[in-house]
């Protein structure tokens, strides 16, 4: 999706979008990271101000693929900080998407990596492990299935049930 914008897309896949196939997040994401556009193969994680499966996840190689966690829309502490990102970043991830807030602002904007968070929150998360991986999640009006494919640039996010070909 190196030229391709996600407006584009969705005017040339309208009946991906009336389907369901494609669809589009609500705008309600910040942009974090040098990376502002990234695609990607979802993996995702569900969880409720800790971050310790996102840790465990961003350790992982990551293969190109996206971190969506829903981290039920919290705006009560950071689940994501500079850290995590910078070993993301150095282990592969295209991107992360979270439904929640982040921390480190300054660190996340100077790593090459695309992140999307609602806000920035200054207090840390709690670490107890508590989380499901690979779980359909819901946030910013869409479901999103573990394995479907993620496209985002300063327009917006994309979901799709298969990875775009154009």
């Amino acid at each position: 999706m190196a030229l391709v914008t996600t407006a584009e897309v969705c005017d040339a896949n309208p009946q991906l979008l009336v389907s369901g196939e494609l669809r589009a997040l609500q705008p309600v994401f910040q942009i974090y990271g040098r990376r502002q556009v990234f695609s990607g193969p979802v993996v995702t994680l569900k969880v409720f101000e800790d971050n310790v499966l996102i840790r465990e996840f961003l350790e992982e190689k990551g293969n190109g693929r996206v971190l969506v966690v829903d981290g039920g829309g919290s705006m009560r502490c950071a689940i994501l900080g500079g850290n995590p990102v910078v070993q993301a970043q150095n282990n592969g991830w295209a991107g992360i998407v979270v439904n929640g807030c982040i921390r480190d602002v300054d660190e996340i904007n100077s790593c090459d990596i695309g992140v999307r968070a609602l806000a920035s929150h200054p207090v840390k998360a709690n670490k107890k492990g508590i989380g499901e991986k690979h779980v359909p999640v819901a946030l910013a009006g869409t479901r999103i299935l573990d394995g479907e494919y993620l496209y985002a640039d300063t327009d917006g996010i994309l979901i799709s049930k298969t990875e775009l070909s154009i």
